[in-house]
Parts: structure tokens; C-alpha cells; sequence
């Protein structure tokens, strides 16, 4: 178990999408607001600490419901493309995270700032996961309701891991993060930065350098790896609806997950104990973050953040 002066002083979390805005609320103003209020305390032992801090998030829930007011509202205003969807749900979240790390930390007279930035992030133009939609967005319906959607809106629906059926779109690898830079220079001076949230706004850029949205959602946390990644921080944690990754989840012979090696996590990957539409996104930019030079990838509930760095609980994956 490490001490609070073993906490590294160099981190990325990755906020799942759920941790922003829950399946069990409507969604509204303050509904959003409460919950940013209480990702915040839960971050605030971390954000109360001298180190250099990057948060992204995940936009799920939130662009998918942007999506279908959108759609269901298009008879009278024109849609809006995918990637600008990204970007409103990217600044909406962004918003109300900056706005309640800040005020939690001004609670306990601390004056540290919170930037959140609008990120691109750019993907290859021929990544196969353009021809092959994976990536949940949105809420759960029922099969009977899925197919109802799927005629009127021409959305492609998924049943998920069990839990309903969802609309799905493509998901490209990230490539590059643009303006990288600027989240290191903001994380060197002692600024919290928000960036990549959703995933980053998906663009391709040609040979003249002139960037273009497509229709896609990255995966928020291989963003997040490769955001931990160039930045040379060695630690990422991801914050996630349970306390630690298990195998045979759901089965009498569960077992949970807490320091587990590399090579262990990638043949429990292999045998199919993380379904895509749950578990298998975080694993597989766990396993892209080690493999890309990280020392440790810790999965955990967002209530455990601190106990999770310190080994207490959460699942710890190492090289």
C-alpha cells in the first residue's frame, strides 16, 4: 500500500460519462449541477494537492440526448453534424466541472485555478471503425423502442452488455491531441486542465494541414492514454461505477481484480471478461497506456479516487 507522499505528482483521471451525468437522472440544470458538485468533492483530496493535474470525462449520456433532441426537433431546425455535438456536450460538462472543482476548492480556501479547454483530436481518415459502429451514446430503450428509432431516425441500435439496447456510432483511435502543448504548459504552472472530454472532438487533417469533423465519438479513455502518454505522466487512473475490475463478472466465481501484471490483464482480455459496452474500453487503454511507456493504470469508483492511488483499493494494472 503507498503513502500519501507516494501519490504521484503528475496524474491523468479519466471521469466516465456516467459520473457526469447518471442514468437515473432526467437531466436537467440542476440535476447536472449536483452531480458536477459531487465529482468534485470526491475529486478535491486529489485537486487540494501540489501536482500536475489533468481531467478528462467521458460525454455518453450527454451527446447522445443532444443527438436525439436534435433529431427529433429537425423538421423545424436543421441538425447539427456529430462532432459539433461533440463539442457542445465537451464545453457543457467542461463547464460545470471547472465551475465546481473551483468552488470546492475556494470552500477550503484554496485558489488554484481550472481551465477547461475545447479539444481536437485528430484520427486517421481510414480507421476501419468508421465502416464498423461500436461506440454506445446515449440512453437505454427497449428492443421494441429500438427498433422504432432506428426507422424513424436511421440511428444504428445495439443491445448493450445486457442492459438495453443504444445507438451507436463509429469509433476511431486517436492520432494526435491538438495544442498538447497548451495542456502542458497550463498543468506545469499549476492549473487543473479539463481537455480530451468525450473524447476530444473527432477531425482528420490533410496534406495542407486543414482540419475537418467527422461523424464519430473517440473513446474517452484512450484519449486520455494517449493524452498521459505524450505528456510523459506515468500514472493514469480511471474512475469508473465500481470499486475494482472482476473476472467472470456476474458469475458465482467472481473475483475482483487488485494488482494484476500486464500480461494477466491481456489474457483475461483474450478469454472475454470485458464486454465492449462495459469494462472492455477502460482495459483496453489501460493496456495502450503501458504499452506506450506508463508505470501504472489504476481502474476504481469515483468515491475511491484517493484510496485508489494509494492502494487501497481499485485495480492496479503494471507492466
Amino acid at each position: 500500500m503507498r503513502t500519501l507522499n507516494e501519490v504521484p505528482r503528475r496524474l491523468v483521471i479519466a471521469i466516465g460519462g456516467n459520473a457526469v451525468h447518471p442514468e437515473d437522472i432526467s437531466g436537467t440544470s440542476d440535476e447536472q449541477k449536483a452531480v458536477a458538485q459531487h465529482t468534485a468533492e470526491a475529486l478535491l483530496p486529489l485537486a487540494a494537492l501540489d501536482n500536475e493535474l489533468v481531467i478528462t470525462h467521458g460525454n455518453g449520456p450527454v451527446v447522445g440526448k443532444i443527438m436525439m433532441r436534435q433529431m427529433l426537433t429537425m423538421s423545424r431546425i436543421p441538425p447539427m453534424s456529430m462532432d459539433i455535438c461533440v463539442a457542445h456536450s465537451q464545453g457543457g460538462i467542461g463547464y460545470l466541472l471547472m465551475q465546481a472543482i473551483e468552488n470546492v476548492l475556494r470552500a477550503y480556501g484554496n485558489g488554484r485555478h481550472v481551465a477547461s479547454l475545447l479539444t481536437q483530436v485528430e484520427v486517421d481518415a481510414n480507421d476501419p471503425a468508421f465502416a464498423n459502429p461500436t461506440k454506445f451514446v446515449g440512453p437505454f430503450f427497449t428492443e421494441q423502442e429500438a427498433q422504432r428509432i432506428s426507422a424513424e431516425l436511421n440511428w444504428k441500435m445495439r443491445e448493450d452488455s445486457g442492459r438495453g439496447w443504444r445507438h451507436v456510432v463509429p469509433s476511431p483511435k486517436p492520432k494526435h491531441v491538438c495544442d498538447i502543448s497548451l495542456v502542458d504548459a497550463l498543468v506545469k504552472r499549476g492549473t487543473i486542465v479539463i481537455a480530451g472530454g468525450g473524447g476530444g472532438m473527432p477531425v482528420i487533417r490533410d496534406e495542407r494541414g486543414v482540419r475537418t469533423g467527422v461523424p464519430a465519438v473517440i473513446d474517452k479513455d484512450l484519449t486520455s492514454a494517449h493524452i498521459a502518454n505524450v505528456l510523459g505522466i506515468e500514472e493514469l487512473l480511471i474512475l469508473t461505477a465500481v470499486p475494482r475490475v472482476a473476472i467472470n463478472f456476474g458469475k458465482p466465481n467472481k473475483r475482483e481484480l487488485d494488482q494484476v501484471s500486464l500480461a494477466q490483464i491481456k489474457a483475461y482480455h483474450r478469454e472475454g471478461h470485458f464486454p465492449p459496452g462495459s469494462m472492455g474500453p477502460k482495459v483496453d487503454a489501460a493496456i495502450r497506456f503501458l504499452e506506450g511507456g506508463g508505470k501504472r493504470a489504476i481502474i476504481s469508483h469515483l468515491n475511491c479516487a484517493m484510496g485508489a492511488l494509494t492502494g487501497e483499493t481499485g485495480t492496479h494494472i503494471v507492466p
